[in-house]
């Protein structure tokens, strides 16, 4: 890691370089990583950097005052030269084809879509850039947007003047012209009014491709009941109490399940669902992925609606 820079009120911006000098894996816009920090803590972060920038990646991150831990070692903690393990980049959230890309950012949720605005213009394809924060002294990334783009417009909004989601909505949405495509990155009741309006206004929901920065809000489960889970490779069963996670019963019978967020935020342990109905309750995937005929349920957190799941392990 070589800098550290403030971007706004709270974000600080982390340069990752490697330690030999070499290219980074490449990546694609959208893209993210998992950090290991210290004494097992592990983070997702989205790369912010262009992907055409392979001698470091740039992540920035929040400082979150209710943190599980990777906010507050990034702000407290983490200093210029020290080392840090990640993995290759990962994307659930990768660019579309379309005609007119809108991107739409609250507040840290800015990370991957500048990605992606990268990306946009390096290819010639037009966008539309729309970055929410409370007021201006939040904004991150001030000299890129000063900058400018060719192919792109960016547009920042502030709260406090009466600018909000709720009160400013692209008009490339209201009348969203043949393959439009939407991508959402905020906190969620922030992506779940742009959702619903767009969806109003005509947008079809395969059009629309969110990801969540953060754990999705607590909500109490009414609907939590046990149910069977069958690997297809082996015919093994395993029931999954209502206070357990898949991903934790296997885990303990020594199944190897491939973990990082345990939020379903980060799709590392999406698997195909073979047979049965899941409730999914991940936020990685579309609703048009969840309702497809072919899916993929997230281990960490959903749950089956049938009594009974196969899945592909």
């Amino acid at each position: 890691m070589d800098t550290l820079s403030a971007q706004g009120r709270g974000n600080l911006a982390v340069r990752l370089v490697s330690a030999d000098g070499s290219a980074l894996p490449p990546f694609d816009a959208g893209a993210h990583i998992d950090v290991h920090f210290a004494r097992g803590l592990i983070r997702q972060y989205s790369i912010a950097s262009a992907p055409h920038e392979r001698d470091h990646y740039v992540l920035c991150v929040k400082r979150e005052a209710p943190s599980r831990g990777g906010s507050a070692y990034v702000h407290e903690r983490l200093r210029v030269g020290d080392r840090l393990d990640v993995s290759l980049p990962r994307n659930m959230f990768g660019l579309r084809d379309g005609s007119l890309h809108v991107l739409m950012a609250g507040g840290i949720g800015i990370t991957p879509l500048l990605s992606m605005t990268e990306s946009l213009e390096r290819s010639g394809i037009p966008f539309e850039l729309h970055y929410y924060v409370r007021e201006r002294i939040d904004t991150a990334f001030k000299a890129r947007w000063a900058t400018g783009f060719t192919h792109g417009s960016v547009h920042i909004h502030h709260s406090l003047d009466g600018e909000s989601a709720r009160d400013v909505l692209p008009a490339a949405l209201k009348a969203p012209a043949a393959g439009t495509q939407l991508y959402l990155c905020g906190p969620e009741g922030f992506m779940r009014h742009v959702a619903e309006s767009a969806r109003e206004f005509g947008l079809k929901s395969e059009s629309i491709h969110k990801e969540a920065f953060g754990a999705p809000v607590e909500q109490t489960r009414t609907d939590n009941r046990s149910f069977q889970v069958v690997l297809a490779s082996s015919g093994q069963t395993f029931e999954i109490a209502p206070d357990r996670s898949i991903a934790s019963v296997l885990l303990e019978s020594g199944v190897n399940v491939p973990l990082s967020c345990e939020m379903g935020i980060c799709g590392a342990c999406l698997t195909p669902l073979i047979e049965g109905q899941a409730n999914h309750r991940d936020t990685v995937q579309s609703d048009a992925e969840k309702c497809a005929s072919k899916q993929q349920i997230a281990l960490c957190c959903s749950r089956a609606r049938t009594s009974r799941v196969v899945i592909d392990l």
